[in-house]
């Protein structure tokens, strides 16, 4: 089906032809058809299906379609500054031909030039979870005639975190029978659900099947290859292969900058990018892969959320992920909109544990092949130490244990994965004031924990990490904590105050024996505890002491 059969406003219809859309996509016909009588959407739709453009084109008809022009406000909230600036390009395009604005706000830059641009007037808010609280608690933006909402890549907001900021948000908008609601996530677990049935009303589900990318659309290949091998292995594979475009997936940011500098020193044009760079380097880099200087990108899974690259001709997963889920989203990046594209997964005994579930996930068993001499190359880093950051927090940013709270959160999106400012925590009720919600992510997973998790599906994971994290799990009571002792076993706490007390008691009778055999020293020295003590002879008794209260009856009795 083709947009010219939906009787688009003319002005929108415009700015599709400069975008050069013609015939829609699954999702996007599904989203038109749907959205024209003003109903809740929830959508679960892989990435690089032309979600995006799904529903600003619902969204900007909606608002065009109005007597006046313009029908409320728009709210695209997004995961990351990446995604941020991308629909805030794709909406642009798409409005080139209207009055309305576009413009995306995230965390990692100034306020100034945001909040310049709230007081011109933006139609369409493009943003960040961080960032959008922040300016609505500092009294710059009003949601309160925000009429469209979007939630677009739910599943990874909540990964990284988001959930009491979306509800937070979401609370600052107009009721739900004012407003349409629309959401979008690649994957479904019951955080989507939740939200969907809380604020919306009678919520219509299209459902995009991601087999229709991961499986037909994908050349997908598994080597199983030693882990000191990978760098030869990759080293070989784009030797041989040279794509024109690729991004190499790694779990942690310091794998991401080791990957990307051993691979200048092979003599590939390669960058890396995560959350933790800045956000004006973090651009550059994005802008520098899309023009083709760049023709390798090496990024963490979050950081990689946005970039949008057309005819990407090749995904590596240096290291499998440890989210089933994450292995479509990466390999997702390629055989967009019904191209064909070229994925390839390494698996060393590392990470192989992380292998059954993807395989579960995407109800395929992925071709393998064991790596042999002839597919690697030789590596020109081999045995050179690489220098890197001393990065934050070494794991990937989607990780089950985030970080969360305003100035800690990697929010690439919004507060930033860099530290905006502190955030209050519960109330005295709940908890101490000042305190992060990341009390309890200093507990370190053991052996066993780590074992349950792999065979854990999404919603059992983050089951045990809200258990894992929860404040109150990390949060001992004052007595709590008296009851242990240095070998870890329980005391009675009545019988801790009880030796607290005696200890408490002793240490003063001593203190007052000493005093007295000072006193008496001082009065008679002979007789004094010093010369007792040169003698031998017991020292004399030292006289009771009255109490206060005899003390003032005696002196009054006089």
């Amino acid at each position: 089906m083709n947009f010219t059969d939906f009787k688009l406003d003319e002005r929108l219809q415009k700015g599709i032809d400069a975008a050069g859309y013609v015939v829609c996509t699954p999702v996007q016909e599904q989203v038109l058809a749907a959205s024209g009588d003003g109903s809740d959407l929830y959508v679960q739709s892989q990435t690089g299906t032309g979600k995006t453009a799904a529903y600003l084109v619902s969204v900007i008809q909606e608002m065009l379609s109005s007597a006046s022009g313009k029908k409320g406000k728009a709210l695209v909230l997004v995961p990351t500054r990446e995604l941020a600036v991308q629909v805030e390009e794709e909406a642009k395009t798409l409005l080139a031909a209207t009055d309305l604005v576009a413009f995306s706000f995230y965390g990692g830059v100034g306020y100034e030039k945001q909040v310049a641009m709230l007081r011109k007037g933006v139609d369409i808010i493009i943003g960040t979870p961080g960032r959008i609280i922040d300016l609505t608690e500092g009294k710059h933006l009003d949601l309160s005639g925000a009429c469209f909402t979007v939630i677009d890549e739910a599943d990874r907001m909540f990964d990284m975190g988001f959930y009491p900021d979306l509800r937070t948000i979401l609370k600052c908008l107009p009721p739900a029978e004012e407003r349409q609601t629309m959401l979008f996530s690649a994957t479904l677990n019951s955080y989507v659900k939740n939200l969907a049935w809380e604020y919306t009303r009678d919520a219509k589900e299209i459902t995009i099947e991601a087999e229709n990318i991961t499986v037909s659309e994908i050349d997908q290949e598994l080597i199983h290859v030693s882990s000191d091998d990978k760098m030869r292995l990759l080293v070989g594979i784009l030797r041989r292969e040279n794509p024109s475009s690729a991004i190499i997936f790694c779990n942690t940011k310091r794998m991401c900058e080791v990957v990307a500098k051993r691979l200048q020193m092979n003599g590939f044009r390669s960058e890396f990018i995560i959350g933790d760079l800045p956000q004006a380097k973090r651009l550059k880099v994005l802008s520098s892969f899309k023009d083709g200087a760049v023709s390798i990108l090496v990024a963490t899974d979050v950081a990689a959320r946005g970039i949008d690259v057309d005819s990407l001709a090749m995904v590596i997963n240096y290291d499998l992920p440890i989210e089933a889920e994450n292995y479509v989203h990466r390999i997702g990046r390629t055989a967009r909109a019904g191209k064909t594209g070229k994925a390839y997964t390494f698996c060393s005994e590392q990470d192989v544990y992380n292998l059954p579930a993807i395989e579960r996930y995407v109800e395929m068993q992925i071709p393998a092949k064991v790596a042999a001499p002839e597919d690697m190359d030789e590596d020109k880093s081999a045995g050179v130490y690489i220098r890197t950051q001393d990065w934050r927090d070494d794991y990937d940013d989607s990780r089950g244990g985030r970080k969360t709270g305003r100035n800690g959160r990697m929010d690439k999106g919004g507060r930033g994965y860099s530290s905006d400012r502190s955030r209050k925590g519960p109330s005295a009720k709940g908890g101490k004031k000042g305190r992060n919600r990341n009390d309890g992510a200093g507990k370190a997973f053991s052996s066993g924990d780590i074992e349950k998790i792999r065979n854990m599906s999404f919603d059992e994971r983050m089951k045990f990490y809200k258990e894992k994290y929860s404040a109150g799990s990390g949060a001992c009571a004052p007595d709590e904590r008296r009851q242990h002792s240095g070998d870890g076993k329980k005391k009675n706490p009545s019988a801790g105050r009880k030796n607290s007390v005696r200890t408490r008691s002793a240490g003063s009778s001593r203190n007052e024996q000493i005093r007295r055999k000072v006193q008496d020293g001082r009065n008679n020295p002979k007789t004094g505890s010093c010369s007792a003590s040169r003698t031998g002879r017991p020292a004399a008794a030292a006289p009771e002491k009255k109490s206060l209260m005899a003390r003032i009856k005696a002196f009054f009795g006089r």
